[in-house]
């Protein structure tokens, strides 16, 4: 299933509390040509561009061809439309590649995905989205999981509730308010509500919200080595996995597991 992210966060203007003097919007802008691509996307035209980034198409033109040149974006001529290049692989290769926490990690998702019957993920936020960076899959159940790369909504999805939750006051409510401007006050709402979860359990959940057959709960622990967040989470069907099996079987789990790799 695709993440329900509506777009890719744009950058017209520098964010709320950013130093305009050192903030490079042409090159801010050009980051979200990349991230406008959502897993399953192989080709974007310009027309994809201008509707999921909000810039004009002008300025699409231009900034596609600039990474095209540099070897970010790869035009199809005969589709007319751009594809990911090389350049984008590399930098993920290298972003993975330095993930110690990650290798550190993996066997351990592995092991409590077998143990509980669900998907267990590790992400981190990427804008005003949560990302992906690996999903592990129950070997013995029928399980839900989104691929590396995947983008969460931060209001609906539990991983993206337990990083806000995690954050100073000043730097959340910035966040929430940036965030109500595209998905509105409802959601943000019912991301204030798992953030009272999280103070009461060290969880945050998302029962049926960001899909209407997915339950998930997402615990936060801190990278020290490369200075952020980092979030588990795990998923399962609704229809199989009630809310109680989260909170009271899954919940402790994987709050133990975030608190060895912290």
């Amino acid at each position: 299933m695709q993440a329900d992210s509506n777009s890719a966060s744009t950058a017209k203007t520098p964010p709320e509390g950013i130093d305009e003097r050192r903030f490079v919007v042409a090159l801010a802008r050009g980051l979200d040509m990349l991230r406008a691509f959502r897993p399953g996307d192989t080709l974007l035209g310009n027309r994809d561009f201008v509707e999921r980034t909000g810039l004009p198409k002008a300025t699409v033109n231009r900034l596609a061809y600039t990474l095209a040149t540099l070897g970010y974006l790869r035009f199809d001529e005969a589709a007319g439309k751009y594809a990911l290049d090389t350049g984008v692989l590399s930098l993920g290769f290298a972003l993975l590649a330095g993930a110690d926490t990650l290798e550190l990690a993996r066997p351990h998702m592995r092991a409590l995905a077998r143990e509980i019957g669900a998907a267990v993920s590790l992400g981190c936020r990427d804008g005003l989205d949560m990302i992906y960076l690996e999903t592990i899959r129950s070997e013995t159940a029928l399980t839900l999981g989104l691929a590396p790369g995947s983008r969460l909504s931060m209001l609906t999805s539990s991983m993206g509730r337990a990083y806000l939750a995690v954050q100073e006051p000043a730097a959340r409510a910035a966040l929430l308010e940036e965030l109500g401007r595209t998905e509105g006050a409802a959601r943000v709402a019912a991301a204030e509500r798992a953030i009272d979860d999280y103070a009461r359990d060290g969880c945050c959940y998302s029962f049926r919200e960001w899909h209407d057959d997915v339950n998930a709960i997402a615990a936060p622990f801190r990278d020290e080595r490369n200075g952020r967040w980092l979030v588990l989470s795990s998923s399962g069907p609704a229809s199989s996995m009630n809310e109680a099996y989260f909170r009271e079987t899954i919940g402790p789990k994987l709050r133990a597991l975030a608190a060895r790799l912290a």
